[in-house]
């Protein structure tokens, strides 16, 4: 209490003693240094053109029923769709970027797969255990952790949780649909099938079992994308959310289900579809604005600096 009041004298004295126009100013600056010290909002790492969020006003707890905005995402996911499929003929050149990263990191590891395989230990404990940790990838556990996200933040009225319900489920099929198109495409021999060597247009079950790219891995680091992206502060956060997902893909890669190559791929995949669902569906009026006392204190110290 005490502090509090020097807090509220010092505020005071400060505002006295500033003229008007030095005041017009002040509020200008202290604005500024407000917005400087509030945790900046999270945005897209790639250049995209924001679309129709998936909580719209009207969305807002209050004032819709509970799966009001589920209507909508059939079109959203039509329009991320083609967005995502098309997004190599409008690479901005800023993002080209992280295309070069990631696919000259993917196609070095394509090359060196079957003999880094082959150097793992590769025992049965090895392959249990990666077996059962990359349960938690599975669509099984997914899904229920969006679903979570969701009626949560539903029950405690929490429209930013919701929110993050809505964009994982949204990641979480725009990423189903871009894996099974590539594993159809590509049709690759996972570790144990074949000579073992992951020979593209070799599988041994099916198109649609193709090990490149890993579901899991395309999966759980789009998921980890949205989570990062929406609570980037406190750090735990985001480091806790990537951990999670890089487990489930050494997990894969231990399992002997997926090659390093596979669950790379799927990982970069994932990241970039959660960052473009991100910045194309958040809605930006959920994002924290700066507290009262913040306000206050901020304030206070620049007009202490001004004099």
């Amino acid at each position: 209490m005490k502090s509090l009041v020097i807090v509220l004298l010092a505020a005071g004295g400060a505002i006295g003693q500033t003229q008007s126009q030095t005041a017009a100013q002040s509020e200008t600056a202290a604005q500024s240094q407000a917005a400087e010290n509030q945790p900046a909002p999270q945005h897209s790492a790639l250049e995209v053109q924001p679309g129709a969020p998936v909580i719209k006003q009207r969305d807002l707890w209050d004032q819709s029923g509970v799966f009001h905005p589920f209507v909508r995402m059939p079109r959203y996911i039509l329009q991320d769709q083609k967005d995502i499929w098309t997004s190599p003929l409008h690479t901005a050149k800023s993002d080209a970027k992280y295309w070069a990263i990631f696919g000259g990191a993917v196609a070095a590891l394509i090359a060196t797969d079957h003999l880094t395989v082959k150097d793992l230990p590769n025992t049965s404990s090895q392959v249990s255990f990666g077996t059962w940790t990359s349960r938690f990838g599975s669509a099984y556990s997914l899904i229920p952790i969006s679903a979570g996200f969701y009626f949560i933040g539903t029950g405690t009225h929490d429209d930013r949780l919701r929110e993050t319900g809505l964009l994982c489920f949204e990641t979480l099929i725009d990423s189903n649909v871009v894996a099974q198109a590539v594993k159809m495409a590509t049709d690759r021999a996972r570790p144990l099938e074949t000579d073992g060597d992951g020979h593209f247009e070799a599988g041994a079950h099916g198109r649609w079992n193709s090990g490149f790219p890993s579901g899991h891995a395309i999966n759980t680091w789009a998921m980890a994308s949205v989570v990062a992206h929406q609570y980037p502060h406190p750090r735990i956060i985001p480091v806790l959310a990537y951990a999670f997902a890089a487990t489930v893909v050494v997990a894969r890669v231990g399992a002997r289900e997926h090659f390093p190559g596979d669950v790379a791929a799927g990982s970069a995949m994932g990241w970039f579809i959660g960052d473009y669902v991100y910045g194309r569906r958040h809605n930006s009026e959920l994002d924290p604005k700066p507290s009262a006392a913040q306000r206050v204190l901020n304030h206070v110290r620049l007009n202490l600096a001004l004099q």
